[in-house]
């Protein structure tokens, strides 16, 4: 079983906002099977901590505009080295590149199924 469809077009609205505000290496991971509290992480990452906090912003805003949700919980804002927002249905993790090399989470989570996000090249800004 995977994750729920609600799930995986939250994760599609997130991550195109992510890559509009050019986040880099945007991937999803379907944990549904491995985590009982979410169905999505989504990895995405900024070089700078202005870049990190742009792309909060963006993916907050989009999920707010385009689907009328807030986070239930977001951390690490002050510092924007790593901010998680957590939707519920999708826990979004927006690392500072040099933090994300360290943590790994992709490694983590390697057998978790990697969501195709259809993300529109065209579209980011």
């Amino acid at each position: 079983m995977s994750a729920p469809e609600e799930s995986l077009d939250l994760a599609r609205v997130a991550g195109q906002a992510a890559a509009d505000k050019l986040a880099e290496e945007v991937i999803a991971l379907d944990v549904s099977e491995q985590v009982v509290i979410t169905d999505v992480f989504l990895v995405c990452s900024g070089d700078t901590e202005r870049q990190v906090a742009a792309v909060v912003g963006g993916i907050e805003e989009a999920l707010q505009k385009e689907r009328r949700r807030k986070p239930l919980r977001r951390e690490g804002e002050r510092d924007a080295r790593w901010v998680l927002l957590d939707y519920g249905d999708i826990v979004v993790h927006v690392q500072h590149a040099e933090d994300r090399a360290f943590y790994a989470l992709e490694r983590l989570w390697r057998d978790a199924p990697v969501i195709d996000l259809q993300i529109d090249t065209d579209r980011s800004e």
